[in-house]
């Protein structure tokens, strides 16, 4: 990967969002000689992946498990370009136990892959064909990935890279690219398993936004597998915040300046060229800050609005053709230590019948804290139950706050099925909607998670990272490869590759 001398260059560039992906574009591109300032309008950097406290308590906000920690992992090469120490982590075994409604006995989604093999044969007869295509294009997709190709390209440049990553073992998911996990299993003949389709859904629309019918097989083989060695899943010690707060001293240990609570209200353009953001500061104060590059850690729908009438029509008219991006319900639950099953997983996924108003598919995606990881006082732990759901009901409905409090109440009623949620064991009770993560994230109405990969918005038909717009770019989890906090420090790597 090519490298600058420390100081060797002044071009000026303005990060908008101090997220993991904008951190991690300032972050490296200081340590490329360039100067920088980020800018985000929150209390505190990290976005969606920061912390905040209560009562003893350390919640994470959104993000709760970390990928790529492994040597040659993104956040291993980020990391070690930065001279800077990875965080201290525990692997997550099982990546996840899931329950499907009715069943008293959890799927467990082992890290070990002859193990996770094991489980999956048992759990799903007859389906292995399936799994073992899963597994052959994702070692195809993983080795190209690692090879930093651009998707999906738009100069010469980006494809010239895009051209150098393939092999000719890269051919082979070719075929596939226009296929979905539903059309693989009807090839297979499981397009009528309606258990493995539902354990599919459940696990899919943690990380693709979408179920197993739209998602495409190839983000899918990715998603599915990468929490098998040597790959996995890690449960940081002390907070997600971490990660941002690393990030942040390499940023400004390299000259790169912060600026949290301060709002970009505008990305001026000139001869269809970023030249200049307009900031204003909490006393309402605004000035206009002049760039040779602004790098926008923003949702594509944010970025129009950052735009203005300046955004090219065509490129606008594809973001308001998106199918509507979700929103998360979550709840934040201090308690104490008895409330927790022995032998509790850190992660679980619960799905229930549909009786009750949780979510978009009636499910919760659970976090719970370890003994010892820096999130609870002695003897208490924390739990972190979120489901997806449709945004603009909670910016429609007639009493917002009766509206929370259901979900609230039928969250802890669902979540008392597995843990003891009682009066006396419950500490702390708190709770997020759309609008609240629209408050302290600015992601337009309160989006989560990126974009659906679906067919035409994932990899190479998704949203480049190099804008219509010349040295303005798009970095985050509406870019390739997608949502979480390795995909995002991908996007960015990318686009400080592309500034050069």
């Amino acid at each position: 990967m090519p490298s600058r001398q420390k100081g060797s260059s002044k071009s000026r560039i303005v990060i908008i969002g101090a997220g993991i992906g904008g951190l991690t574009a300032g972050a490296l591109l200081a340590h490329r000689g360039y100067q920088v300032l980020v800018v985000d309008q929150a209390l505190v950097p990290g976005g969606c992946a920061s912390t905040f406290k209560r009562k003893g308590f350390t919640f994470d906000v959104g993000a709760t498990q970390v990928a790529g920690l492994e040597p040659g992992g993104i956040h291993h090469r980020i990391f070690s370009e930065l001279e800077i120490d990875l965080p201290r982590a525990t692997p997550c075994d099982p990546a996840c136990a899931v329950y499907l409604p009715g069943e008293a006995q959890p799927i467990n989604v082992w890290r070990n892959a002859q193990k996770w093999q094991a489980e999956r044969q048992r759990q799903f007869p007859g389906s292995e064909p399936f799994w073992q295509l899963i597994a052959t294009l994702f070692k195809a997709s993983w080795a190209f990935q690692g090879r930093d190709p651009v998707l999906p390209p738009r100069n010469l440049w980006d494809l010239w890279q895009l051209t150098t990553a393939v092999r000719l073992g890269t051919l082979i998911t070719l075929p596939f690219t226009l296929m979905t996990v539903g059309d693989a299993l009807r090839a297979y003949g499981l397009g009528n398993d309606d258990r493995l389709r539902t354990f599919l859904d459940l696990q899919l629309k943690l990380y693709s936004q979408v179920d197993a019918e739209e998602t495409a097989l190839l983000y899918a083989a990715t998603a599915l597998s990468v929490s098998q060695l040597p790959q996995g899943l890690y449960h940081l010690e002390g907070s997600m915040q971490v990660l941002s707060d690393r990030l942040v001293t390499a940023l400004e240990r390299d000259g790169g300046k912060l600026l949290m609570r301060h709002t970009v209200e505008h990305i001026q353009v000139q001869n269809n060229k970023a030249t200049a953001v307009v900031i204003r500061n909490q006393k309402g104060e605004t000035w206009t800050e002049v760039t040779d590059h602004v790098v926008a850690n923003v949702t594509v729908q944010n970025l129009m609005q950052l735009l203005g009438e300046n955004a090219p029509n065509g490129y606008n008219k594809r973001v308001d053709k998106l199918p509507q991006s979700s929103g998360a319900f979550v709840i934040y639950l201090g308690v104490e230590e008895s409330a927790i099953p022995a032998e509790c997983p850190p992660h679980l996924q619960f799905m229930y019948d549909a009786d009750g108003p949780i979510g978009d598919n009636n499910s919760l995606f659970v976090s719970v804290s370890r003994p010892g990881d820096g999130r609870a006082p002695v003897g208490k732990r924390t739990i972190i139950a979120s489901s997806f759901v449709d945004p603009l009901p909670w910016w429609r409905c007639h009493d917002y706050e009766a509206m929370k409090a259901k979900y609230t109440q039928e969250a802890i009623t669902k979540l008392s099925q597995f843990f003891d949620l009682t009066s006396e064991t419950i500490i702390h009770v708190e709770a997020a909607t759309p609008r609240t993560f629209a408050r302290y994230t600015a992601r337009d109405r309160g989006i989560v998670g990126g974009i659906g990969q679906r067919i035409p918005t994932f990899g190479p038909f998704g949203f480049a990272n190099r804008t219509p717009i010349q040295h303005l770019w798009l970095v985050g989890d509406s870019t390739h490869p997608g949502e979480g906090t390795a995909g995002v420090s991908y996007s960015a790597l990318t686009v400080v590759r592309q500034i050069g």
